[in-house]
């Protein structure tokens, strides 16, 4: 039976999405669930891996039945997911502990602290090319282990989102390197492995971490009898490893060489570069790429909350609107907002001021302004937030450098437009939105042997007409991103006091 199609699948912060593609990249059908955050606590997020096993099995199964294909012409399946934090914990029965402590969560200050006393800075990164913040998982890790020692009894392995889903499918454990890499602390960025003495310092069994590492287009197993059943397919189908979602959705906009940057936009931000060279600034964060996982690296800057934001406030405050909606409101307000500032600094910050006691910040309120000017206000912080990251990133970008820019914001023909108003840079954004989940397909036929190599996606997709910067409205937009930097600085003591104020008086 001839192979014509490959399946992708994003495991996302706020939903999981699935595509069936034909091998010239024609996406034929698309699913998405969406579902929330747990938050307990202030800064505290976390997510049950059920429901992301959930939205892949209902996902993939709605787009094979909507396309009404023979199933036995697929070729394979891959799923990449977010970053998850600690990962999965799970116990000898591969039965999760806990919920995941996501990539999102700020709770493992202590440990964080730990780690910079008895480890150091320069030893951590002269190891695993990372530092060390509350947001890697290894930290994660720790929390559970000082916070939890019954649950830390329990927990045989911690596994990612798309590594769990995938054994749920197969029967199969694996993590690929960008997963390993991303945890930070207990993996060593030279060699490619997890770090032994790390771990023994911190008191983290090897054993929790899988022992097969994989890269990101390697085949962890096939489709098993049940999971077939369930999805509408046949068993053995293969199924690949996949890799950090911010990184698939990199590979889908044909980033494949050193040198290429994008900004994906979902979540959160991340805005980074591919190369081969052991990284210099322990204020990113590296991760072995895709393509070529044991000579490429990826370094971003991250920040916290991006489309996140716009969620939370129509959620909120315009629960009965559309974005589009919100977008027609907005258009016609200035660059500013008329005088109005946001700090995105929602789930604290990373990329460049690694503050978890940051908090988002509304500035120049009156009673002239409307949600309207608040909404721009928002999608301009996140603008700011971008063109910070690349400016504090140490990365000379060449004269006639435009950004590609991929994610749920480019969507609105607005918030590309703030963006490059507010960056300075054309911005240039693949057509169709598809994102990860294409990227995903793509390493799903190069796995199977159906597509040649990577650079297939360069014939897969097509890129929007350019959006070109406004010069006046930069000019405005960097006198304001001048007070948004400033604003920070003057706040950020506020800020922690705000927040040990907030804990001492908080309900146990």
């Amino acid at each position: 039976m001839t192979k014509e199609f490959l399946i992708g699948t994003d495991i996302g912060t706020s939903g999981t999405k699935s595509v069936l593609v034909d091998l010239n990249g024609n996406v034929l059908e698309s699913s998405l669930v969406e579902y929330t955050i747990d938050s307990p606590k202030n800064l505290w997020a976390e997510q049950l891996p059920d429901i992301w096993e959930d939205a892949v099995k209902r996902t993939i199964k709605d787009i094979v039945t909507k396309a009404g294909i023979s199933p036995d012409k697929v070729a394979g399946i891959c799923i990449s997911g977010l970053y998850g934090g600690s990962g999965v914990p799970c116990d000898e029965e591969m039965k999760p502990v806990r919920p995941c402590i996501i990539w999102m969560d700020r709770r493992a200050t202590a440990e964080h602290d730990w780690v910079m006393k008895n480890i150091g800075s320069e030893r951590l990164f002269s190891i695993t090319g990372n530092g060390s913040d509350p947001y890697f998982g290894f930290t994660k890790m720790l929390w559970i282990k000082n916070n939890e020692p019954d649950n830390w009894k329990k927990i045989s392995m911690f596994v990612p989102p798309n590594a769990y889903v995938i054994y749920k499918l197969t029967g199969s454990v694996a993590i690929d390197y960008t997963s390993a890499g991303n945890l930070g602390g207990v993996f060593d960025m030279r060699y490619k492995c997890w770090s032994r003495e790390l771990m023994h310092e911190m008191g983290i069994p090897e054993s929790m971490m899988p022992g097969t590492l994989v890269s990101p287009s390697d085949i962890v197993g096939e489709l098993n009898d049940r999971s077939a059943e369930e999805l509408g397919l046949v068993p053995g189908i293969p199924v690949v490893a996949g890799a950090i979602d911010c990184l698939t959705a990199t590979l889908s906009a044909g980033v494949l060489e050193p040198g290429q940057h994008v900004a994906v936009i979902g979540t959160s931000i991340n805005w980074g570069l591919v190369h081969e060279k052991f990284p210099t600034d322990p204020k990113l964060v590296t991760m072995p790429y895709i393509k070529d996982p044991k000579t490429k690296l990826y370094t971003y800057g991250g920040a916290s909350t991006a489309g996140a934001l716009p969620r939370w406030f129509r959620d909120n405050f315009a629960a009965r609107s559309t974005y589009f909606k919100l977008d027609q409101e907005a258009e016609g307000i200035g660059p500013g907002s008329d005088g109005l500032l946001v700090l995105p600094y929602f789930m604290g910050e990373r990329t460049p001021i690694w503050d978890t006691d940051a908090r988002g910040t509304i500035m120049g309120l009156t009673l002239r302004h409307s949600r309207a000017h608040i909404y721009k206000a928002v999608l301009e912080s996140v603008a700011y937030a971008l063109r910070h990251i690349i400016e504090t990133s140490g990365v000379q970008l060449e004269d006639g450098s435009e950004c590609v820019i991929v994610g749920g914001a480019t969507k609105s023909k607005l918030w590309k437009q703030i963006f490059a108003d507010v960056t300075g840079l054309p911005i240039v954004c693949p057509r169709g939105s598809i994102e990860a989940p294409l990227g995903d397909a793509l390493m799903a036929g190069v796995s199977t042997g159906v597509l040649k190599d990577y650079s297939v996606i360069k014939n897969w997709i097509d890129f929007d007409d350019r959006i070109m910067p406004d010069k006046e409205r930069h000019n405005i937009y960097s006198e304001y991103f001048e007070q948004y930097k400033e604003l920070y600085l003057s706040l950020s003591q506020n800020m922690k006091k705000l927040v040990e104020t907030a804990e001492r008086h908080s309900i146990k």
